[in-house]
């Protein structure tokens, strides 16, 4: 196994769930965790972040800004597959909740969705966040708060 195996085996799936969360869009996130790997592996030097995870997290955020520039356009997520396993009622209850919660990520400045996500999804220290997304670690931890506290004032709306 080589050491770009291991490391795609070990951060693809966060890589993966990070970027369809950004993107709202399956094949989009696929097609940027395979380009992160593929410029992990190919960029010159070494590694000068904390973690090899921050550092592919910046990676596929800048894929995923890349991409978002040259299309200039919003996906909207689709519909959530119906789970067989539940109620038809518990199951329209989460999906609009997911929907609800989807939506008020989408409302979010692109860099505190980024950085709520690093921090949530992914628990990412503050200083890998900061680093990744270019900003001090105050102004990260502020954004990631303001980002929650939206989303909370949103629910609470709701």
């Amino acid at each position: 196994m080589t050491d770009l195996d291991a490391l795609y085996r070990q951060y693809a799936p966060d890589v993966f769930r990070f970027v369809l969360y950004l993107s709202g869009d399956h094949h989009d996130a696929e097609d940027i965790t395979s380009e992160t790997f593929v410029r992990a592996w190919t960029a010159p030097g070494e590694i000068r972040m904390a973690t090899v995870k921050g550092y592919l997290f910046m990676i596929a955020r800048n894929l995923f800004l890349q991409a978002l520039r040259r299309s200039r356009r919003q996906v909207e997520l689709p519909e959530t597959l119906r789970d067989q396993s539940r109620s038809q009622e518990a199951a329209a209850e989460q999906a609009s909740e997911l929907e609800d919660a989807l939506a008020g990520l989408r409302e979010l400045p692109e860099v505190d969705r980024a950085a709520l996500l690093m921090r949530a999804m992914h628990e990412l220290p503050y200083e890998d966040i900061a680093a990744a997304l270019g900003l001090t670690v105050g102004a990260t931890k502020v954004r990631i708060h303001r980002a929650r506290r939206a989303l909370l004032e949103r629910r609470s709306k709701r």
